[in-house]
């Protein structure tokens, strides 16, 4: 006599949470200051002003844009604040740094808004495996959210999930 095969994951009260469903959507764009400053060093302030003003600022039309100089010069922070100021009318986001600490501030507000109600005295898993950049401090700050209202925290894939957590 055959057994009928049970699929207790899809009969359990397990939850998924997958941060690729919280990326937000929308184009990334890194904005390299070197390329304003003379021989990518020296910033001239006056020719500095007019090449801001001459530059084509809406090709950052609701897009992610992360502000870095490649180069080895000391920026002001006057001249990050300038070029935010062309940037605020048209941009989406806009920080200082690398595009991963782009993508780490991003999720961070995301996780931050994240409503935990339906997750309260649940048992979740967050989800392993994305196809988009989730930086890794998302599935860190997402398990310190879920610990205040999870029953058990895992991660992975919920038929072989790696336990992080459990209420005592």
């Amino acid at each position: 006599m055959k057994e009928e095969i049970v699929n207790r994951v899809a009969g359990s009260k397990l939850l998924t949470l997958d941060l690729e469903e919280l990326y937000p959507r929308g184009q990334r764009f890194r904005v390299d200051l070197s390329q304003w400053l003379e021989e990518g060093l020296i910033l001239r302030e006056k020719e500095f002003r007019n090449a801001l003003k001459a530059h084509d600022w809406e090709i950052y039309r609701d897009g992610f844009v992360a502000l870095s100089c490649s180069s080895d010069a000391i920026v002001p922070a006057w001249a990050y604040m300038l070029i935010g100021s062309y940037l605020k009318p048209v941009a989406r986001k806009v920080v200082v740094g690398s595009s991963e600490a782009m993508e780490t501030l991003l999720f961070n507000e995301c996780l931050e808004k994240l409503d935990l109600e339906p997750y309260r005295d649940r048992p979740v898993v967050i989800k392993g495996c994305s196809k988009l950049p989730v930086p890794l401090s998302a599935y860190l700050w997402s398990l310190q959210r879920l610990q205040d209202v999870a029953r058990s925290v895992m991660f992975g894939e919920a038929c072989s999930a790696v336990p992080l957590f459990k209420k005592s």
